[in-house]
């Protein structure tokens, strides 16, 4: 069995924020799975289903985002669970939006919701970081933090948010890295550019099928005639 959380806080008011990210990722785990309607436990609201062959029960920790592992590790020892039975989804500020990581243990980064899990539950859980990034100025984090998502944002969220539902099987075993690459093509962010071929020497240039155009006198000229042994 595996407990599968996500954290956020409950209430009206901050279910579109980037904050809620994980509170989302839970609500698009269950429409795409067979699990029962919402109800309430351990502090929780809690959903029960099964995802493949593991039984599963959904919670979203209405506790407030700072005591999250309060609720988490309430129904961890109901169930007589181990950390690593318990899978969490969580907004991730250090990583740019729409990117994904996979961890186990590590510190919290300052995230309330971790720090209150690592004293409930331990380290030893995986944590699925959902990138929301930064707003590059320190005093605007609580802002953004706490802000809803735009709508343009909505290109990268949603199709994300399916494809975590769709994969999230492959969290129950490995270290993450085939649920990650899975999430790869719904990601935004523009692929890589090859990095521009390095640039050859005159020299070098000169040998090849492609001679570059070189005046016929001057300095450069006459070195590439006396190296590549031509006469004037």
């Amino acid at each position: 069995m595996f407990i599968i959380a996500g954290l956020g806080n409950p209430g009206r008011q901050y279910q579109d924020n980037r904050h809620n990210i994980g509170f989302m990722a839970l609500d698009a785990i269950k429409r795409a799975h067979s699990f029962s309607p919402w109800s309430k436990k351990f502090k929780s609201e809690i959903s029960e289903g099964t995802i493949g062959t593991e039984k599963v029960l959904l919670m979203k920790p209405q506790t407030y985002m700072n005591l999250s592992g309060d609720a988490i590790g309430d129904a961890m020892r109901f169930y007589k669970l181990a950390a690593a039975d318990v899978i969490v989804f969580h907004d991730e500020l250090d990583l740019p939006a729409a990117k994904v990581r996979v961890k186990v243990g590590g510190g919290n980064g300052g995230h309330n919701g971790l720090r209150s899990m690592d004293a409930h539950v331990g380290r030893d859980y995986k944590r699925v970081r959902l990138g929301i990034g930064h707003p590059g100025v320190k005093d605007m984090v609580s802002g953004h933090v706490l802000g809803d998502f735009h709508k343009v944002d909505q290109e990268w969220l949603e199709p994300l948010l399916e494809d975590i539902a769709r994969n999230v099987e492959l969290l129950f075993t490995g270290d993450g890295s085939q649920f990650m690459n899975k999430l790869v093509g719904q990601s935004p962010a523009p692929k890589a550019e090859k990095p521009a071929p390095k640039a050859q020497s005159h020299i070098r240039q000169a040998r090849g099928p492609g001679r570059p155009t070189v005046e016929p006198t001057g300095p450069m000229a006459a070195m590439l005639k006396k190296l590549l042994g031509k006469g004037d």
